[in-house]
């Protein structure tokens, strides 16, 4: 007994058996060309998802890191460039100003503040460029993995004192946020604002040690690690621009 069958159900019925609509099997076949191609492109172009969107490889995001960390701590060492540049002019307005008997309300006050603002920010960028005095009579003699190992101890040490001293920084910040501490002089100003920069740079100096304990953990030469002097002489014309021999 023959069964009577709707129109586009026996098309879909027909795509199975074999005696499919013309029409359904060029839509079929479109739509299974356009999925192999997908995956080939998605195998070719490597992160690149079937909606076009491209997501950043491992090394890429390392690069972002990285140019985020570098940028972080030149502006940090600029804005402690900032501060160097405010107390000299500060100051040549305090003496000058004696002999014309112009008096710059509260300037030891904040020159005192930017003195501390330049010392705290400049401290990373100085670490990272290798301009921090260190005493390397031990780690000089090492070598290998043995070096390697004694750099991450010190990095490590180094890590723990500055993040318990940050976090003692801010929440000192934290506090004078909190109770409206007033400085104690002629400028009355909230507290909390120059000991921004005395939180501001040990928390960027935690988070440089940070990135080369990170470096040195991977096997790379630590960023503040200089060459050698080849000879005396580029060994003296170190010290006399004022870098570490």
């Amino acid at each position: 007994m023959a069964r009577s069958v709707a129109p586009g159900v026996a098309g879909r019925r027909g795509a199975t058996v074999g005696t499919a609509d013309p029409e359904f099997c060029v839509v079929s076949q479109g739509s299974l060309q356009h999925s192999r191609l997908a995956r080939h492109n998605g195998s070719a172009v490597r992160g690149q998802r079937a909606d076009g969107l491209v997501i950043p490889s491992p090394s890429d995001r390392s690069a972002m890191i990285r140019a985020c960390l570098d940028r972080l701590y030149l502006l940090s060492g600029i804005a402690a460039g900032g501060f160097l540049v405010l107390i000299f002019i500060l100051m040549m307005a305090m003496s000058l100003g004696r002999e014309v008997a112009l008096n710059v309300p509260a300037g030891d006050d904040i020159v005192s503040w930017c003195m501390v603002a330049l010392a705290f920010l400049g401290l990373a960028h100085t670490f990272k460029r290798g301009e921090m005095i260190r005493v390397g009579l031990l780690m000089e003699r090492l070598t290998g993995r043995t070096r390697q190992a004694f750099e991450l101890l010190a990095l490590t040490v180094a890590f723990a004192f500055i993040v318990y001293f940050a976090w003692h920084a801010v929440q000192l910040t934290w506090f004078s946020w909190r109770f409206d501490d007033m400085a104690q002089g002629v400028l009355a100003i909230p507290l909390w604002i120059p000991q921004l920069g005395y939180c501001s740079g040990l928390i960027i100096l935690a988070i440089a040690i940070l990135d080369e304990i990170v470096i040195v953990a991977r096997g790379n030469r630590p960023s503040y690690e200089k060459e050698k002097a080849a000879t005396p002489d580029e060994f003296v014309d170190r010290v006399a621009s004022g870098e570490n021999g």
